[in-house]
């Protein structure tokens, strides 16, 4: 019996370590991932994320997203300007006798409606075409009594504005009230165009601020604008707002938290911060010292110059046992396109074949027992 239990243990034995080496597992190991690095004709490059490490990496090129610049702040007229589109409303009273412009009956001409043609006059009887355009209301209204004393020294000018569409500009989303905003005068900002219709909506996880102006595109985040006055540029006349969610997003796989697609909560997202988004590591299958950011950066990264990867598909590796891997991991940026792979701790397959030796011995004196 006892010669038996021996051939029982070796064949058990034998079966169990020829299964352990393909244990079913959730993610691969470190050294199974960066093993192609090492191959003299290999297409990925490894970097350990660490102090010394991180100057280099910040003069790369950025990538995974289109990069728009902002304009500044800048101080305008606090009164309204006619641009063209707007239209005028023009009184012209006159007391004289002879007047060429009303009658006795009637001492005030009205001409109503008058529109400011896309090269930014008005005709007005007796005078002609004249150049309001960029004017404020009230200068307008002066020189067009200044054409009128020429023929008429008695008449009195009074001119009302409606803007038209040069003086607005079109709130084309992510707010509760979109539409077409009439600027009140010429000092109209992004901040107060979105307060005009209603804020920024709640449902908008870090909401981005698209200015589209002629065929320009500038681009910043509701946040850096709440937090920098300076960046609160000021509108002009046909200029179009569209806020929208932060379109950038990181991956998840492995032994994390969650294997999902994560969007950006805020402007910059450290590999720390990305960890806390995923829900953390599996504590009993994740490796520490094994946590991989998988980055592929454009050809023109690597091109001869450029301070960039040696190669277009790069492994970040990130070791969370020590305090320099933990300070550089909140310093890492995490870029758009990222994957976050938690590699699985060679332990949890050294766990596996402990239990499965544990049962066979089990099994082996329960046969002995016979």
């Amino acid at each position: 019996m006892k010669h038996l239990s021996k051939l029982f243990l070796s064949a058990l034995m034998a079966l169990s370590l020829a299964a352990c080496s393909n244990l079913p597992r959730g993610a691969a190991i470190q050294k199974e991932v960066t093993k192609e690095a090492a191959a003299p004709d290999a297409d990925i490059a490894v970097y350990p994320v660490t102090s010394a490490f991180l100057p280099s990496i910040a003069q790369w090129p950025r990538n995974g997203e289109t990069r728009y610049g902002w304009i500044g702040a800048s101080q305008g007229s606090n009164a309204q300007v006619i641009r063209p589109g707007d239209r005028l409303d023009v009184l012209v009273w006159d007391s004289g006798d002879n007047s060429l412009l009303t009658s006795p009956a009637q001492q005030v001409a009205t001409l109503p409606g008058l529109r400011v043609s896309e090269s930014g006059t008005i005709f007005v009887p007796y005078i002609g075409k004249i150049q309001v355009s960029g004017r404020t209301p009230d200068s307008a209204r002066q020189l067009l009594q200044r054409r009128l004393e020429t023929i008429v020294p008695s008449a009195q000018v009074q001119l009302a504005m409606t803007e038209g569409r040069g003086n607005s500009i079109d709130l084309v989303g992510g707010v509760n009230t979109p539409g077409n905003i009439l600027m009140p005068d010429n000092n109209f900002s992004v901040l107060s165009a979105i307060s005009a219709g209603g804020g920024v909506q709640s449902s908008i996880e870090n909401p981005q601020v698209k200015l589209v102006r002629g065929a320009n595109i500038y681009t910043t985040s509701i946040d850096r604008l709440y937090e920098n006055p300076s960046l609160d540029t000021r509108l002009i006349g046909g200029d179009k707002l569209i806020i929208e969610k932060d379109r950038r997003y990181f991956l998840s796989l492995g032994a994390a938290g969650r294997e999902a697609q994560f969007p950006f909560n805020r402007d910059d997202v450290s590999a720390l911060d990305a960890l806390a988004i995923i829900g953390g590591v599996n504590e009993k299958r994740a490796d520490p010292e094994g946590i991989l950011i998988l980055r592929e950066y454009p050809a023109s990264a690597v091109s001869a110059g450029v301070r960039g990867p040696r190669r277009t598909r790069v492994v970040f590796t990130l070791d969370l046992t020590t305090s320099d891997g933990l300070f550089s991991a909140r310093n890492f940026h995490i870029q758009s396109g990222d994957l976050v792979l938690a590699t699985e701790s060679p332990l949890s397959d050294t766990r596996t074949i402990l239990g499965l030796v544990g049962s066979i011995f089990g099994l082996v004196r329960s046969a002995g027992s016979l």
